[in-house]
């Protein structure tokens, strides 16, 4: 009954009775604090969950346990995992939802859940997150070794963010995720941001469209309807509109391809 943290995070939606069902399976087993890290996830989109799964992750403290739910897959033969890191564990489905986070706090082992002694019961073929990962979450976070939840997975499904990098005169990359005011962070490393030093104007392109913008250090340096290239707080370029939403803008969504140029 150790107390410690333990996150959740699902496509599942705020209106949904899932992430509730989620937290009281969770809470029979142990004392954990929760946090939510989003219940907001794109339906289905695994690549928009580990993004946010990769974000905060670096913030939690030694000891967090995270229970990610992003599961097209649910009920197939697609396997469940646990993966220990440096100080911190993730559960949830083996579809690559939780490589990226994994990967940036240092992977130490990887488990396939297989003991059903730590699930609930009986289980749905539709709800695993609250009859399987929940559950096997909640005994971690309580203090179980995770070596007793399952067996070694020498395979899993990877997941990498394409890295953003110069290409001739542009800066290109792909958007992570799309924020609430329309912000579009990209797989470009701030520090690539140099490469445009000097530059008063610059045009971001998709295939679907463009927005003159001005490199900054932050929203408020540029006037109210002016585009805004910065570094973001994960240390990656976002593309924003002052007052406005870039990504409604430039008809963008999380895996469009962007590139940024001199104006």
């Amino acid at each position: 009954m150790t107390r410690g943290l333990l996150t959740f995070l699902s496509d599942f939606g705020v209106t949904s009775p899932y992430p509730a069902a989620m937290k009281a399976a969770a809470a029979a087993i142990c004392n954990a604090r929760f946090v939510d890290i989003s219940h907001g996830v794109p339906p289905g989109s695994v690549r928009g969950g580990a993004y946010l799964l990769w974000s905060v992750a670096p913030v939690c403290p030694a000891g967090t346990v995270h229970c990610a739910v992003v599961d097209p897959g649910v009920g197939t033969e697609r396997a469940a995992l646990a993966i220990s890191t440096g100080g911190q564990i993730f559960v949830g489905p083996d579809n690559g939802l939780l490589i990226p986070a994994a990967r940036r706090l240092g992977i130490a082992g990887v488990y396939r859940l297989t003991e059903p002694a730590y699930w609930r019961h009986p289980v749905s073929t539709t709800f695993h997150g609250r009859d399987i990962f929940a559950p096997a979450a909640a005994h971690l976070a309580g203090g179980i070794p995770i070596a007793s939840v399952g067996v070694p997975a020498s395979a899993f499904v990877d997941l990498a963010f394409p890295p953003g990098h110069v290409l001739g005169d542009h800066l290109s990359g792909e958007v992570l995720w799309v924020d609430t005011f329309g912000n579009m962070i990209t797989s470009i490393p701030g520090s690539l941001l140099s490469a445009l030093a000097g530059t008063a104007d610059l045009i971001v392109e998709t295939a679907r469209g463009s927005l003159r913008a001005a490199a900054a250090r932050t929203f408020g340096d540029v006037p109210a309807g002016r585009g805004v290239v910065l570094v973001g707080s994960d240390g990656m370029v976002e593309v924003a509109l002052n007052r406005g939403n870039a990504a409604a803008e430039m008809a963008a969504e999380v895996g469009t391809m962007l590139r940024i140029r001199q104006g």
